[in-house]
């Protein structure tokens, strides 16, 4: 009956979750052991990955009540350790799946990697990248982000991840989680609001670092939130992976679209795919039905036309009202797809999810990672 006992504790126990890791805690041996005596007390082993962790009381927490869920546990002690080094190693190596350190997301890799660029600042880009990210996630989809603009960072202000710092697990960086969404970002990694002022080869090196020792595990869509202009992290991100996708954010207004068009023409430049433009502060409804276009209209479809070629025709993805809510939600680290789901531009960055997932690339010709014995 004891034997029982234990394998239905253990089979409770893979229901519970790491929420960094995002696997069970019995895939990821956590579980050390599983004893069950003849009055039916049971006590689980817990070994957690490195002290402090973060997640520590939640997954105490949830072990305990899977255990105590099973039918006959009388009585439930959690006993918890931490992971020897050689522990350590064993899950980094079981999670990287016994693949060398490497860039997760080469020409092979199944996930759509998308990166959101514009020609200026104060566009909404990071806004948008935020919520569209969050708007993905609510589909079931697996999402990362990736705040690539290291001096503007803002990722995690807007996702509400304030003061929230990744978890190190031997040489691998494991991303905190907002809303369903893995993110990464240099502003988890500087005390308070510290500015970063780095030149070329530092910018490079992070932007490497975050694709080789983050660990994103299997994403479906991975956005990179880009800084404004076609600098140093641009042109890095276009060498290191230039089989990624690019959406270009403008205002409806002229100049900026003019400006806009210069970002585009970058990423061609290092292999990119321009999948076309989003329109964002594209008009304020009013009650009376009317919209105010407090940045005049038509810079979207100019950049789109100025961006197209015969070969690569470009289109305007999205055109996103101005609200107050949006900007609101960016305040408050609620994006507006979570706080005001009817909000006009919620429905249009949902829209703009479902149209986004429309240009995943073919996997024609693309190695899937599948061994035959």
């Amino acid at each position: 009956m004891t034997a029982e006992l234990e394998a239905a504790v253990r089979h409770s126990l893979a229901s519970v979750i790491d929420p960094e890791i995002r696997r069970p805690v019995t895939e990821l041996d956590m579980i050390s052991d599983v004893i069950v005596d003849e009055a039916g007390a049971a006590s689980v082993g817990l070994k957690l990955t490195i002290v402090g962790c973060p997640a520590a009381d939640t997954i105490e927490r949830d072990v305990r009540e899977a255990t105590a869920r099973v039918a006959g546990v009388t009585d439930v002690a959690v006993t918890v350790t931490i992971m020897s080094r050689a522990e350590r190693d064993a899950l980094t190596e079981k999670l990287r799946k016994g693949r060398p350190k490497t860039m997760q997301f080469g020409p092979d890799s199944l996930t759509q990697i998308v990166a959101v660029t514009s020609g200026k600042g104060g566009v909404g880009k990071s806004t948008l990248t935020a919520n569209l990210a969050v708007s993905l996630a609510q589909t079931g989809a697996r999402v990362g982000v990736i705040d690539a603009d290291v001096f503007g960072f803002s990722i995690p202000g807007l996702l509400g991840l304030h003061g929230a710092k990744p978890t190190q697990v031997g040489e691998m960086i494991l991303p905190p989680v907002a809303y369903d969404v893995k993110v990464i970002s240099i502003g988890m990694f500087v005390e308070d609001n510290t500015a970063v002022s780095w030149r070329g080869p530092m910018l490079h090196r992070t932007i490497q670092q975050f694709l080789t020792d983050v660990f994103f595990g299997d994403l479906d869509v991975l956005l990179i939130d880009l800084p404004p202009g076609t600098g140093d992290v641009a042109i890095s991100l276009g060498q290191l992976l230039p089989h990624s996708d690019v959406v270009v954010v403008t205002t409806p207004q002229s100049a900026a679209a003019d400006v806009a068009e210069r970002s585009g023409i970058v990423a061609r430049q290092t292999g990119q795919r321009v999948i076309g433009v989003i329109e964002n502060m594209a008009g304020l409804p009013q009650p009376d039905g009317s919209v105010l276009e407090l940045f005049g209209s038509g810079g979207g479809a100019d950049a789109a036309a100025k961006l197209s070629t015969p070969e690569e025709p470009v289109t305007v993805l999205a055109s996103i009202p101005l609200s107050i809510a949006l900007r609101e939600g960016g305040d408050v680290g609620v994006p507006v797809v979570i706080a005001a789901p009817e909000d006009p531009a919620a429905q249009a960055i949902r829209a703009l999810a479902a149209t986004l997932t429309s240009y995943k690339r073919s996997i024609a010709g693309r190695k899937l990672g599948i061994h035959t014995r």
